[in-house]
């Protein structure tokens, strides 16, 4: 089988499709014939080795995808060959074939494309936890998102809007994002490029919201952005930090904290997965039931063959994709 391989950490372009043995299940295990890949910021830090877990050289990068089961080790009984399933791993996923463990495997419904579930997969379960475990969205909330027009970002805005916030609003660098959040379920749309962001990101909240400001921050940038939103909160507000695209870890002026008794928590979605993978589960199949209803639609917006990576994972690191960017395999979708 093909796959993509990582012989030492370092730039993205270094790694390379080759050919490998076909992996076999262990107990617990599932090998899936993959269909569709996800895309994400993390794999870049994993192939780089600025991630918090290294994997052991050499390595296929990649966290979740969809596909076909097509084998089943000893003692796993969730799933059987044939079945379509959306998947996650810590690594391993840019690969043809990818062995995973069966409770991180989840049923896909027929009338969800293999592609369209590969991008509902870990940026949505983020924006997921993110705002209703961590931050307590409620129905009354005003929800300000981020750079909101990359993965995490335009999946909060997406998940806002179909959790029911009275008002989602999307932070983004450039004018021509607009309209893709705004598609998304974005009420009001804020420029995160002024030279004055410090006060202007506040100004406009505040316009946004009737002088009420923001009740949650869902944070996936860091650097500048993350101190204009603190001072754009509301009293009482939350902010979840998710990521540091703008590659600037901030330092939070913790009196900010106190004088509004706002709160800032952070969310890595790899611990949910690994420590509670039921809670996981029952997220992915909300998020896939909001889907069929027609409340979610997940914007991807390129699809690159497994020889593509590199490409996809430039445009990530250079700031250019929309929402989602997946790895296709070419098989047909009515297996």
């Amino acid at each position: 089988m093909k796959a993509v391989m990582v012989e030492g950490f370092g730039p993205i372009e270094n790694a390379a499709v080759r050919d490998v043995p076909e992996p076999v299940p262990g107990p617990g295990e599932v090998l899936v014939a993959m269909r569709a890949a996800d895309v994400n910021f993390p794999d870049i830090l994993v192939m780089e080795g600025a991630y918090q877990v290294k994997p052991p050289l050499p390595f296929s990068p990649g966290k979740a995808g969809a596909g076909i089961v097509e084998a089943v080790g000893a003692g796993a009984t969730r799933f059987k060959p044939g079945d379509r399933v959306a998947a996650e791993v810590e690594y391993g996923a840019y690969a043809e074939k990818m062995l995973a463990a069966e409770n991180l495997c989840y049923p896909l419904p027929k009338d969800i494309s293999f592609e369209d579930a590969a991008a509902l997969s870990l940026v949505y379960q983020t924006a997921h936890f993110a705002l209703l475990e961590r931050a307590g969205l409620t129905s009354g909330d005003r929800v300000l998102v981020l750079g909101a027009s990359g993965g995490v970002g335009l999946a909060a805005v997406q998940l806002a809007r179909a959790l029911g916030a009275a008002t989602v609003i999307a932070g983004v660098r450039s004018p021509a994002k607009a309209q893709v959040v705004t598609d998304g379920g974005a009420d009001v749309v804020v420029n995160l490029s002024s030279e004055t962001l410090r006060d202007d990101l506040r100004d406009q909240v505040h316009e946004a919201t009737g002088g009420h400001g923001a009740d949650i921050v869902i944070d996936p940038v860091g650097g500048a952005a993350h101190a204009a939103a603190l001072r754009a909160m509301a009293w009482r507000g939350r902010m979840v930090i998710v990521g540091f695209a703008s590659g600037e870890i901030p330092q939070i002026r913790s009196n900010y904290l106190l004088v509004k008794n706002i709160a800032v928590s952070g969310l890595q979605w790899s611990d949910y997965r690994d420590r509670e993978p039921e809670a996981v589960a029952n997220v992915q199949a909300e998020i896939f039931a909001l889907c069929k209803s027609g409340k979610l639609v997940p914007h991807i917006s390129r699809v690159f063959p497994l020889t593509g990576f590199a490409t996809a994972l430039g445009m990530l690191k250079a700031g250019e994709a929309e929402g989602k960017i997946v790895l296709s395999f070419g098989a047909g979708e009515g297996e």
